[in-house]
């Protein structure tokens, strides 16, 4: 058995630069030459995972099958990868501290000084290496967030630079990733921050075996040779990845510049033609789309559009495949509970509107408002966990007729909690992955919009919520012409609808469907809820 090989993704001169991206493709791109491939996202943060960090810090928080809450380029990796991926494949400082001193605190380390070096450092390498051996995987990736210099990285990068000396060059390969800045008050591409990243780099101890340079438009050979000259690189091993509208686009942007050929090459002694076809037809599917339609996002993290961005993706992977090209209007339900924002405007711009997942009391009034008005106004809707609950609550109000209603997270006093907290919920007294996580199994209703999108009665979905459906208000709900189109193993609710014949498409899950949509496998929700916006097809059964 071959030595599994590491690739070790760093980044330079700002955050947010690309790595995550960066690193999904190259995963694929060697997994389309039939390596078996795992990453791994190392953030430096002290939280023990991103569950209890807002939206606005972090970006969205990706749960895994297993039920983690991980940073949001987990869900790149798996997209991109197409498989699923484990909390393991998220390392944190909190994580590598947590385990180091309940060690100390069991013994482990009896008569040691413990340190960072070496104690800290075993730990990371032991958590990346963990995650080959569990997997069998040919080749383990590794991005480090942050950024070179950063106080928070330094061990993880200290344990990167060990890994070469344990590993050997031949099986570790180093990709540096840092932005070329454009100015245009002078119409210079500058490619000094590039070069003091990767000194920084070195003085840590690392020489980088690849450059990949973001830019903003392609660079100038000029620039792509001082970069490889100050990185003590051939020119080829320099990687221009410039803004391009399509994400999807960049596995291929990579491919021609030859960066998988490179690590291939040092890694395992030759160069294999990867099969990237399907690929290139989802890609040529969503730049050929042309149709636009309008959705109306309404959240309360729309400032910050990573909060959201497995919808964004999922609505984008179902509409390749209709043809449609969605045009995205946020709406800030803060602003129509404040009077900002006319959701009767909102509802005459949009062809359709998605109510976004949230946590808190801050704009629940403005989405239910924008649930009324698209349900009144019978144009197509998808509520996702709160997105959920809040239709239940909306329902009760103004078709039951009971206008206190409301989820007891946000009054705990209402007189009809519609949504209550659920059982095993209750005496829970620590916040930190203790919700309702992970996937689970789906019970689905024949005759449902639901049973049609999924075709069969039992799915897995992904969960991340505390609150449910109040049993004992279902059977009023019911009654009253509001649809349950799956329940759980448990007998909790996982979707309502209305009937065709009530509604073209009113659809709202518990489970989040986002999490496991993907380029080659769009998630049926979001097929479903794509065509009813675009008005292809309509659904038969009622």
């Amino acid at each position: 058995m071959s030595p599994r090989k590491y690739v070790i993704v760093t980044g330079g001169v700002l955050s947010s630069v690309g790595k995550g991206l960066t690193t999904a493709s190259l995963a694929l791109l060697l997994s389309s030459r039939g390596y078996s491939v795992e990453a791994i996202k190392i953030d430096p943060y002290i939280n023990v995972d991103a569950g209890t960090m807002n939206p606005y810090m972090h970006g969205e928080v990706f749960v895994t099958e297993d039920g983690g809450e991980t940073d949001l380029d987990i869900g790149h990796y798996e997209r991109f990868l197409g498989k699923n991926l484990s909390r393991k494949h998220n390392i944190t400082t909190g994580q590598i501290y947590f385990s180091v001193i309940s060690k100390e605190r069991s013994g482990n380390y009896l008569g040691q000084t413990v340190q960072v070096i070496p104690h800290i450092t075993d730990e990371i390498k032991s958590r990346i290496k963990e995650v080959g051996d569990v997997s069998g995987a040919d080749v383990v990736i590794v991005e480090i967030g942050g950024t070179v210099g950063d106080i928070e990285g330094l061990p993880f990068l200290e344990a990167a630079r060990q890994m070469r000396l344990e590993e050997g060059f031949d099986n570790t390969f180093f990709i540096h990733v840092a932005l070329s800045p454009y100015l245009p008050t002078t119409g210079e591409q500058k490619t000094k921050p590039v070069q003091h990243s990767i000194q920084e780099l070195r003085r840590i101890g690392i020489q980088p075996d690849a450059v990949v340079v973001r830019s903003h438009q392609p660079l100038e050979q000029e620039g792509l040779r001082k970069i490889a000259l100050y990185a003590t690189l051939p020119i080829e091993n320099v990687i221009n990845s410039y803004d391009i509208e399509n994400i999807y686009r960049l596995p291929l942007l990579l491919e021609k510049q030859g960066l998988a050929r490179l690590v291939e090459r040092r890694l395992f002694g030759r160069e294999t033609r990867p099969d990237l076809s399907r690929w290139e037809e989802f890609v040529a599917l969503y730049e050929k789309a042309s149709r636009r339609v309008k959705v109306a996002m309404v959240g309360k993290y729309t400032k910050l559009r990573d909060s959201y961005i497995s919808i964004v993706e999922a609505l984008k992977h179902a509409s390749a495949y209709e043809g449609v090209k969605p045009e995205l209007l946020w709406v800030e339900s803060t602003d129509i509970e404040r009077g900002v924002m006319d959701v009767d405007r909102v509802f005459e711009e949009a062809d359709g509107a998605i109510v976004l997942p949230g946590f808190g009391v801050r704009g629940v009034e403005g989405k239910i408002e924008a649930i009324r008005r698209f349900r009144e106004g019978k144009k197509p809707m998808l509520g996702i966990c709160f997105g959920m609950q809040l239709s239940v609550v909306e329902y009760a109000r103004n078709v039951l007729g009971l206008k206190e209603a409301h989820t007891t997270e946000v009054n705990p006093e209402t007189p009809h909690p519609v949504v209550d907290l659920l059982p095993e919920q209750r005496g829970i007294d620590k916040l930190g992955g203790t919700m309702r996580l992970g996937a689970r199994p789906v019970r689905i209703v024949e005759g449902t919009i639901l049973w049609s999108l999924y075709g069969r009665e039992l799915a897995s979905e992904r969960h991340r919520h505390r609150y449910e459906v109040n049993p004992t208000y279902v059977d009023r709900l019911v009654e009253a012409g509001l649809v349950v189109s799956a329940w759980s193993q448990e007998g909790y609710v996982e979707a309502v609808e209305l009937r065709p014949r009530d509604h073209p498409f009113f659809l709202a899950t518990q489970f989040h469907p986002e999490f496991k949509s993907r380029p080659l496998n769009p998630a049926p929700v979001f097929r479903g809820f794509v065509t009813a916006v675009a008005g292809l097809r309509g659904y038969s059964q009622g």
